[in-house]
């Protein structure tokens, strides 16, 4: 008999037909009756006081029906976890591009005209873009009322820009390096980058009679968004009901209601319905990028190569404002050490404001920044040995329950097997070619946890529907939470269609974030479509006058084999008396206890006279679970390795010392495209274990995490020269050549 399996073979997106045929509904497609076009005035400073602003002209501009200013949203202030953003800039602007007014008129091109009418005279403050500098004592405050902010992690003994310091332990870090036998110290630098999503922000608010507020917006986290627009306006959260959209890509940066809760308080202003959409270079020059950081790593060896203490030190450039990162702090960077026994681990992490814009999440927020530095620095210190990188890492890999650097036990971790795969796989022992080298980094990441609702329904002609209320944001999640179900209920795939709820629908759902759709929203639709067999075979078994035990899902119906009876579904809910409707519930908010393993190798090759780097292979072998759909598993991969690719060698937002973006479009801030990519190789070593549905684990993220330091690997096997800042421009290298002479 055919399993009709859905699970494990390559699966077409629920929703490629739609985006392809323009029939996807995303936030800028939607219009309702009456609605406004608004704008955004921003500072032209990086640093400076508000002394005055005249709005008279734009509100008496036909056409304009309300405009807002930082003194009408006195108090108003928006934040994921540290509430310290204001919706309009009250008194100081902090970085080049805050919001400092905003116009809601008929049209786009009125609203524009009507900021060109707003006459704001600033005084110009101190400007802080280094984070080191910004870290000082005497550094000129941008928040002197830091102390005051909800949501602060800890106590704020004495005014600085340092908003969150946390200190992450085991072991005794001190009598470590004593006893070690050779101390390796080094610093990292990485930039901010942008994520490059295709879709810009877009929000429209119609604030209903009733006190409701209906919203659709490009936001992949409703639930949560909900809260911070609530928060911020004094309105409950439950009266925001957020309408289900497509999002056009979000690697972290479409998680923040601040464009809402401005929309919100412009419409309530209005009366009428109000849309903003933003456009890329004001995505580029006042979004939510990665953050910024300086690394510095200090490790204590013995002269056999094993790690004894490590002591890790972040200075991360919080940018003006804290309010974007969820937890106030980035949930990767204590992870920075790596699958490697550690006995004694020191991780600081500082959070600093300088004036530049607001830092948010983006993929594998922490881990990037952090395995950079610290995948780099295991080549390092294995050179000062004079070992092969690969043995040294060999040695002081973790195994499966061994204590993490900070004292986690993680039941299931392979770096060695992973690492092997790579070697073998990449040809990493292979002779070279002159100024050609190979570098290998790896990477680790344990599985997050969330909430998730789903409902499956079959109605009178034996159609199923799956319900949910999570938002998908590009990689696929109805298609995957589609093919649970056709595999539960023994139906073909495209025999499962998908309703996207609204927020009213359903009680919670934490959105997608960390690499944990398949976990999370996996969970709940099993937990469904578990409950939907359960309730067909419980009517199946009434009807034939069977017990459960002797029914089976077949083909779109249950099969009684000894009797050789069947019954459709269709007959079943009409046995039923009525469509037979489930709701699943997924509840997990802990990590791991797997480690989703990867490591890759980079082969380069590098001209010593102009320093140009060129990738010419890149592998990457990962420890996995199942493998629901081969076609986007394959997908994640490369896609987090060509974002990994671009982060190691092309891109950078930068900033002047005014504290101005200098790629604030996309001619200006390169991203790779296809011509820039190597080949890319895959290898994968499957394991029976694994927290998401079939023991799957996690692939979105972990492709990304070694990429960067594999190439700078690669680089200093090929020149000889050790490049410690993002990017690795060709400029850096010849520049290092020269002055290695």
């Amino acid at each position: 008999m055919n399993d009709m399996r859905t699970v494990g073979i390559p699966s077409p997106r629920v929703e490629g037909e739609q985006k392809v045929g323009g029939g996807a509904k995303y936030a800028v497609d939607v219009s309702v009756p009456g609605m406004l076009w608004a704008k955004v005035l921003r500072s032209p400073l990086a640093h400076g006081r508000i002394k005055r602003i005249d709005a008279s002209k734009a509100r008496a501009l036909a056409g304009v029906a309300a405009v807002l200013t930082g003194a009408d949203l006195a108090g108003a202030k928006i934040g994921k976890k540290i509430i310290d953003m204001p919706l309009l800039a009250e008194g100081v602007v902090r970085y080049m591009g805050e919001k400092v007014a905003a116009v809601a008129a008929d049209s786009e091109a009125v609203a524009e005209s009507a900021l060109d009418l707003i006459d704001v005279e600033y005084e110009e403050l101190p400007v802080v873009i280094d984070v080191l500098a910004a870290a000082q004592p005497n550094a000129p405050l941008i928040h002197p009322e830091l102390q005051s902010y909800k949501g602060l992690l800890h106590e704020i003994a004495t005014p600085s820009n340092v908003c969150v310091n946390l200190t992450w332990k085991k072991g005794l870090v001190e009598e470590g390096f004593r006893q070690s036998d050779v101390i390796v110290e080094n610093s990292y630098s990485v930039p901010a980058v942008h994520q490059a999503y295709i879709e810009p922000h877009c929000s429209l608010v119609r604030v209903n009679d009733d006190g409701t507020a209906e919203v659709w917006s490009s936001n992949k986290s409703p639930f949560n968004m909900r809260e911070q627009v609530g928060s911020a306006l004094g309105v409950a959260p439950a009266s925001l009901i957020l309408h289900s959209c497509y999002v056009g890509g979000d690697f972290g940066g479409k998680g923040d209601g601040n464009d809402v809760a401005l929309c919100y308080a412009l419409a309530k202003r209005a009366g009428r319905p109000v849309k903003l959409l933003i456009d890329y270079s004001e995505e580029l020059s006042a979004g939510n990028p990665r953050h910024g950081a300086v690394i510095k790593i200090k490790t204590g060896v013995k002269k056999n190569g094993l790690i004894i203490a490590e002591h890790i030190e972040f200075y991360f450039d919080s940018g003006a404002y804290a309010s974007y990162r969820p937890q106030a702090y980035l949930v990767g960077a204590h992870d920075t050490p790596g699958p490697y026994r550690v006995p004694n681990c020191l991780i600081e992490e500082k959070y600093i404001y300088t004036n530049t814009m607001p830092a948010g999440y983006m993929r594998a927020p922490g881990h990037l920044q952090g395995m950079f530095a610290s995948e780099s620095h295991m080549d390092v210190v294995a050179q000062r040995l004079n070992m092969d990188p690969v043995e040294f890492r060999r040695l002081n890999f973790m195994h499966d329950g061994d204590p993490s650097p900070l004292g986690h036990v993680i039941p299931h971790i392979k770096p060695t097997e992973t690492l092997a795969r790579a070697i073998e796989a990449s040809g990493f022992a292979k002779p070279k070619k002159k100024n050609s080298g190979r570098g290998c980094a790896v990477g680790d990441w344990v599985s997050k946890g969330g909430e998730s609702y789903a409902r499956i329904k079959i109605d009178e002609a034996g159609a199923i529907t799956l319900s949910s209320a999570v938002t998908d944001t590009g990689p696929g999640v109805f298609t995957m939470m589609r093919q649970i179900v056709g595999e539960e209920l023994k139906v073909p795939l495209d025999s499962v269609a998908v309703e996207m709820l609204d927020s009213d629908k359903v009680v919670k759902d934490t959105g997608v974030r960390g690499s944990s759709s398949t976990r999370v929203h996996g969970g709940s639709a099993l937990n469904a479509s578990v409950r939907a067999r359960d309730e067909i075979l419980k009517i199946a078994a009434v009807a034939m006058q069977a017990s459960p035990e002797e029914l089976l899902l077949f083909d779109g119906g249950v099969t009684h084999g000894r009797a050789e009876r069947r019954m459709t579904y269709k007959e079943i809910v009409r046995a039923n008396g009525g469509p037979i409707a489930v709701e699943g519930h997924y509840a997990n908010m802990s990590d791991g206890p797997e480690a989703s393993l990867v490591a890759q190798v980079a082969e380069v090759e590098v001209d010593d006279e102009t320093g140009e780097v060129r990738v010419i292979q890149l592998t990457t072998a990962h420890n996995i679970g199942a493998i629901l759909n081969p076609l986007t598993h394959q997908g994640q991969i490369d896609g987090s390795i060509a974002m990994g690719f671009g982060y190691g060698l092309v891109e950078n937002i930068g900033y002047d010392e005014s504290g101005k973006v200098l790629a604030a479009n996309l001619g200006e801030y390169k991203i790779p495209n296809i011509k820039d990519m190597p080949p890319l190789q895959t290898t994968i070593l499957h394991s029976d274990f694994g927290s998401g549905p079939y023991n799957s684990m996690s692939i979105g993220e972990t492709a990304l995490i070694p990429t960067a330091a594999a190439i700078a690997n690669a680089v200093a096997d090929a020149v000889g020269v050790r490049i410690t800042s993002l990017p690795i421009t060709a400029e850096k290298v010849r520049d290092a050549l020269k002055q290695r002479g």
